[in-house]
């Protein structure tokens, strides 16, 4: 039975995890993530995975998502969170274990998670959007990556007679700095949600803002890509009972969902990511 060692390397912690054919995880081992140094980030990868699978004789490939920019050959432009650019992660990997190695953007591996494990799987093409820290996206069709912009985020759009970059204003960190731009000052996307729901007035006038910014970045993906579905996931959704029925009414021509595969959407869209790639696909 081939096997995939999947990654999820974030700026706090990476997981390894070994996956077979019918995409179910048998192993994972979740380390803290070197930061600020190349090499000691490189060998620090290799270390985790000889410690979770010692042995890699049934392993086909190695497949795995980072959050920052990617070549197509795996080399990692820069890892804002991680403090290092310039990382020729699939390169390394696949001379320190022998196998196959591919590395893509975290949201493109989440995207294969959605489209290929759980109730969205039937959709015939998926739009998936995470909006956390940052906002990331990724379209799938036919439950395979297609050619669109990960780097969703950095879309401009109006505020106040400005232009912005979408996640500047509408992720979770975002959410503060809307917030300030009208005299109403929160800690987190938490506390803001929370004004929200309990009628505070200042906030619930920005809620609106927020909800008609997100609405058009959803449409506008609609009109782009005409995805039959969109997945939603991020540290924002913790707060979805509040918004989620009035962000669903603003979207009429978009079928939204919740994004099902939660905190293992890294590991298995990385095990769907390297069996597919060892089709051919």
């Amino acid at each position: 039975m081939p096997k995939v060692v999947a990654l999820d390397i974030g700026g706090t912690n990476t997981r390894v995890a070994l996956i077979n054919d019918k995409l179910e995880i048998e192993k994972v081992l979740i380390k803290p993530t070197v930061v600020g140094n190349l090499d000691m980030f490189l060998s620090s990868i290799s270390s985790i995975i000889k410690e979770a699978i010692p042995n890699l004789e049934q392993v086909s490939a190695i497949a795995g998502g980072v959050p920052g920019r990617v070549r197509w050959d795996g080399y990692i432009y820069a890892l804002p969170n991680i403090h290092i650019d310039q990382i020729p992660l699939a390169e390394y990997l696949q001379k320190e274990f022998g196998k196959p190695t591919y590395i893509i953007n975290d949201a493109e591996v989440a995207a294969l998670a959605e489209a290929n494990i759980g109730p969205l799987a039937k959709a015939k093409s998926l739009y998936f959007i995470t909006i956390s820290t940052g906002v990331g996206g990724a379209l799938t069709i036919g439950g395979k990556l297609r050619s669109s912009s990960y780097e969703v985020g950095h879309t401009m759009t109006c505020y106040h007679n400005e232009i912005h970059e979408f996640e500047h204003m509408a992720s979770g960190t975002g959410l503060r700095r809307l917030a300030d731009m009208n005299g109403l000052s929160v800690v987190d996307a938490k506390e803001f949600f929370s004004l929200v729901a309990n009628g505070h007035e200042l906030a619930n006038k920005v809620y609106r803002d927020w909800i008609k910014m997100v609405a058009e970045f959803i449409e506008m993906n609609q009109e782009n890509f005409t995805p039959e579905v969109f997945a939603l996931t991020g540290g924002v959704m913790k707060s979805a009972d509040v918004f989620w029925n009035d962000l669903v009414r603003a979207c009429p021509n978009a079928h939204l969902e919740k994004a099902s595969a939660g905190q293992n959407a890294g590991l298995l869209g990385a095990g769907v990511l390297g069996f597919q790639m060892l089709k051919g696909n």
